[in-house]
């Protein structure tokens, strides 16, 4: 069976840098597709895949991803090949979570990683995020964690 740790969490929570931590150690990542603009910094086929919402819908209509979310207007998926057979290492939305089925959820640990939102703020305010507010990303995220309880372990302690 393909065992598979899921990472979870707010905006500036800390997702990527235990998926670092994770990688490091010989786990492989699975960058999401998405429409979203990179980020100053970041890499395609590094951080994420990103390409234009057409190519996303074709992979959608052809029934390519396992998971697909929009939010904040843009569109993120992980492929049915990554979930299955090549990576084991995920960032995920709660909603992208719903999605797993219930005998695939068997053979996923889930890591809530929560910490405050003063500490959020602060790391969110030093982040280029082109096309995006700290304001929006924040009220979006209180949306999108609302009664989320879907996980094997919270992390609350942002020094992790």
């Amino acid at each position: 069976m393909h065992k598979r740790i899921i990472l979870v969490g707010k905006a500036a929570a800390g997702k990527d840098h235990l998926r670092k931590v994770l990688e490091g150690r010989g786990y492989k990542f699975a960058q999401s597709y998405t429409t979203r603009p990179p980020r100053p910094g970041e890499i395609d086929g590094k951080d994420y895949y990103f390409i234009t919402e057409s190519q996303f819908e074709v992979m959608e209509s052809s029934r390519q991803f396992y998971e697909f979310v929009e939010f904040n207007t843009w569109k993120y998926g992980t492929t049915k090949n990554q979930f299955n057979e090549s990576c084991d290492v995920f960032i995920m939305t709660p909603h992208g979570i719903s999605l797993i089925s219930p005998e695939d959820r068997k053979s996923c640990f889930i890591i809530y990683i929560d910490v405050e939102d003063n500490i959020r703020f602060e790391r969110l305010s030093k982040r280029d995020m082109p096309g995006d507010s700290i304001k929006r990303r924040m009220v979006a995220d209180t949306v999108d964690f609302e009664g989320f309880i879907d996980y094997d372990i919270k992390i609350t302690n942002s020094d992790f």
